[in-house]
């Protein structure tokens, strides 16, 4: 059995699009293609604005983990300190300690207190 090449036979006819349609759908076309472009260079941009962003929020996480870690060291020195100061038996050093915060604390409050 023979396929027949011709479309009248099948029940339906093939027509070309007029000239004017196919320009209106290129125009169409290129329209959306800018849009997609505008749409593109927008979205690489932001990658590249979020990029930057990640690079100077993970530097300045860095440096927050560093000087973490210089205050903790600094302040175990002073911990062992106080606790060798404790242990030699001289209590006084704590009640001494204990006042002179109490006074850095009212010496603060009152400085905040009249600002």
């Amino acid at each position: 059995m023979r396929r027949s090449h011709s479309g009248e036979r099948a029940g339906y006819s093939y027509e070309p699009l007029p000239t004017t349609s196919r320009n209106l759908l290129e125009d169409e076309n290129e329209r959306l293609e800018d849009e997609l472009k505008d749409k593109i260079h927008a979205l690489k941009s932001l990658s590249i604005d979020i990029g930057t962003e990640v690079k100077y929020q993970d530097k300045m996480l860095r440096g927050m983990d560093d000087d973490f870690e210089r205050t903790s060291g600094s302040l175990s020195s002073s911990v062992a300190r106080v606790i060798r100061m404790a242990k030699a038996g001289h209590n006084y050093y704590i009640l001494y300690l204990f006042l002179f915060s109490i006074f850095v604390f009212f010496i603060v409050w009152i400085v905040l207190k009249f600002k």
